[in-house]
Parts: C-alpha cells; sequence; structure tokens
C-alpha cells in the first residue's frame, strides 16, 4: 500500500510578489515550500459572485459544515467499497478513481465545471446545489448496500440449511416421505435431534416422555457429527406435550412437512437468490465507485469555494490572489506549513511575531483582535488553528 498523501490549499494575496504579479507570487509560494517538503501546482479559482459581508461570514461557515459532511460521504462509501470487495486493498484502489482518473491526477488537473456549477450563480444556490447532491449519493449508495446486504444474508441463510448440521439443515433431502404418518386423524410423527453422545439416553426414555407414545416407534433417520435425527410416533392430542419434554432434555424438534417436488425447489431457490446477490452485488460496486468519484468531486467544489469566501473575507477587495495546490505526506506536510508560517505570518499584522530564536509566535489577544477587524473567525476546519494565510489540508483515502 503506498504511502498516503497530505494535499494543502494556500491562498496568498498577489501582494507577497514585489510586481503585485500573480505569476510571481506563484514562484514565491513554490521557493517556500521547496522540493524536499512536497511540490506546489497552480489550483483555479473562479470569480464568484460576492454578495454582502453578513452573508459571506454565513457562508465559511456553512461551507465548514458541508465540508465535514463531504468527509464523512466520502470515507462511508469507501466503507461500503471495502466491505463489498473483502478489504482486498489492491481491488479498493482501482476502483477509487475521480471522474476516471487517479485521485491525485485529478487533483493536480482540478478545473471548476462551469456547466454543472455555473459561477455566476450566487455562492447560497452553488452551496445548497452542492449539499443536495451530497445527501443524494449518500442516499443512494445506503440504499443499494442495504439491499445487497438483504440479499446476502438471505444467501447464507439458504446455504447454511443445505450445509450445516441436522439441528438447522433443510431436512427435504434427509427425510423418507416413507417414514412419516401423514394424513392421520389421530397420529403424527415428530422428527427430533438429538446431540449423538445422548443416543443411549433417549432410546432408553423417549417412550415415556408423554403419554401415548407409539412403543418402538423411534427410528434413526439420519446422522453427521454432531447429531442424531430421529422419528417418533404419537397421539396427536398429546403432541405438544412431548416436544416440550424434549426441548427439556435439550432434544430439538425439527417442524417439517413433506412437499411434493421440494428438494428440486429448495435447489432453485438457493440458485435464485444466488443470481440476485451476484446482480445486486455488482449494483452495489458500480453505484460506489460512482459515488467516491462523486463525492470527492463535490468535496473539492466545497473546498474551493471555502478558499475562495475566506480569501474575500481575509484578504478584501479588490481580489488579487494566487492558490496554489501543496502535494506531500503527512510528515513533511508539517515542514511546509512552519515554512509557510516563518515567511508569511507577516500577513497578520500584530498577531504573529517571532522569539529570540526567529520562530514565529502568536499573540492570542492580538489575533482576536486582528479577527473581529476582519469580520473572519477561525475558518480553517474543525480544530484548526488561525493562520496568517488562507489554509486548508485534506487527505484523499
Amino acid at each position: 500500500m503506498s504511502d498516503p498523501t497530505k494535499y494543502m490549499l494556500v491562498s496568498l494575496p498577489s501582494s507577497i510578489s514585489p510586481t503585485n504579479d500573480k505569476e510571481e507570487a506563484l514562484t514565491a509560494l513554490r521557493s517556500t515550500i521547496t522540493t524536499n517538503n512536497g511540490s506546489v501546482a497552480p489550483f483555479k479559482i473562479p470569480e464568484f459572485k460576492i454578495g454582502t459581508l453578513d452573508a459571506l461570514v454565513q457562508q465559511a461557515d456553512d461551507l465548514a459544515k458541508l465540508e465535514s459532511a463531504c468527509q464523512g460521504v466520502v470515507a462511508k462509501v469507501g466503507d461500503s467499497l471495502r466491505s463489498l470487495l473483502e478489504g482486498d486493498e489492491a481491488k479498493i484502489s482501482q476502483q477509487k478513481t475521480v471522474n476516471d482518473k487517479p485521485a491525485d491526477q485529478y487533483l493536480q488537473t482540478f478545473a471548476w465545471n462551469k456547466v454543472k456549477y455555473r459561477a455566476d450563480k450566487p455562492l447560497s444556490e452553488l452551496i445548497d446545489s452542492l449539499q443536495k447532491e451530497l445527501v443524494s449519493i449518500d442516499n443512494d449508495v445506503k440504499s443499494k448496500v442495504t439491499q445487497y446486504n438483504g440479499v446476502k444474508t438471505n444467501l447464507t441463510t439458504l446455504e447454511r440449511r443445505q450445509t450445516g448440521n441436522l439441528s438447522t439443515k433443510s431436512l427435504t433431502p434427509v427425510v423418507d416421505p416413507k417414514l412419516l404418518i401423514q394424513d392421520s386423524e389421530y397420529l403424527e410423527t415428530h422428527l427430533v435431534v438429538v446431540p449423538s453422545n445422548y443416543k443411549k439416553e433417549f432410546l432408553r426414555s423417549y417412550e415415556t416422555l408423554s403419554p401415548m407414545v407409539v412403543p418402538r416407534s423411534g427410528i434413526e433417520v439420519a446422522h453427521d457429527d454432531e447429531f442424531t435425527l430421529y422419528a417418533v410416533t404419537t397421539f396427536k392430542k398429546h403432541s405438544a406435550e412431548f416436544q416440550h419434554k424434549c426441548r427439556e432434555m435439550k432434544w430439538t424438534p425439527r417442524d417439517f412437512k413433506y412437499v411434493e417436488g421440494g428438494k428440486e425447489e429448495e435447489r432453485k431457490e438457493v440458485e435464485r437468490v444466488a443470481r440476485d446477490e451476484r446482480k445486486i452485488w455488482g449494483e452495489a460496486l458500480r453505484l460506489s465507485r460512482t459515488g467516491w468519484s462523486e463525492a470527492v468531486m463535490i468535496w473539492i467544489h466545497v473546498l474551493t469555494l471555502r478558499v475562495f469566501v475566506e480569501t474575500v473575507l481575509r484578504y478584501g477587495l479588490p481580489l488579487n490572489f494566487v492558490c496554489g495546490m501543496v502535494k506531500s505526506s503527512p510528515k513533511l506536510a508539517k515542514k511546509a506549513k512552519a515554512n509557510l508560517d516563518s515567511t508569511y505570518s507577516y500577513l497578520g499584522g500584530n498577531a504573529f511575531g517571532r522569539d529570540n530564536k526567529g520562530r514565529v509566535t502568536k499573540d492570542d489577544s492580538a489575533l482576536s483582535s486582528e479577527m473581529a477587524a476582519a469580520g473572519v473567525g477561525n475558518h480553517g476546519g474543525e480544530g484548526s488553528e488561525y493562520t496568517a494565510y488562507v489554509y486548508y489540508e485534506f487527505e484523499v483515502l
């Protein structure tokens, strides 16, 4: 299994370049990360319609919740794939593509889907559309996987009835109908499963378990490694008492009614459910594969909106910024983040400074003032710390 990849979306004002040029700003970002810690690719963000400041602050919170939901759905659909493919990581990786590409290729070449999500629509409409699609994917995959699990359980039960021991398996292939008394007004044949080490006790006592047990009617029908199946005849009016006494002795009465052609019907039923199981497994796999792809795409579109909204709140208008996607590893990402903090801490104003060893420090009181003045909150993700620049990190597993 390959090492996990950590991605970081970083938005910086073009003013980090002396000429205020976007290409130069992107070059500056690349030099900050360095090849030792990761690589940087441009991440294009459309010019969306900007509403009021209050609306943007609310949308930042809505997008944070929606991104968390995206991560949840991607993880759940991934679990569905793992379950359907029985944990085979090689096969799971083959199914985890995004828009028919490896996830990394999709991310490195990401372009906003302008046909599906028109950039000239209000941000609130885009957020609503993405949320509805995510819920639909979650429900569709969940429904199909639940259907498959139901059919799979049914098949397992039927197969167990064909291959289990005498206490659980179907008795249709085992019992000769000639052993059974049928259509009698007074007599009834019972089939009783007895643990093999209790055979002697059963044969010694079955005739006295209840009144009116037909003497010497106990006949061995079949046996396996654990149990022996007997047929015993009683008068019907004492059948319930006989069965009750058998259960008290830890012997298992089996309900059985002979049906003409029952053996063939059971075989056909197993074959039919097996066909259904294979068919629905294929449907569930295709839907989970598609669902994972679409959920990741929605997630990245949500992240794009998060970066845009936070960039407006953080750097203000007119918009002049550059966004890059940093590809790294969980271990190296910490070093890359430290380089970013060291280089761009000045963007946080008085909230960030340096100690006597040159390390970046944070003044929480000044930070609160800076955030309040900018009209922003901690929009860096659940549990994340405020940074002097727009920063989001994620992993596509």
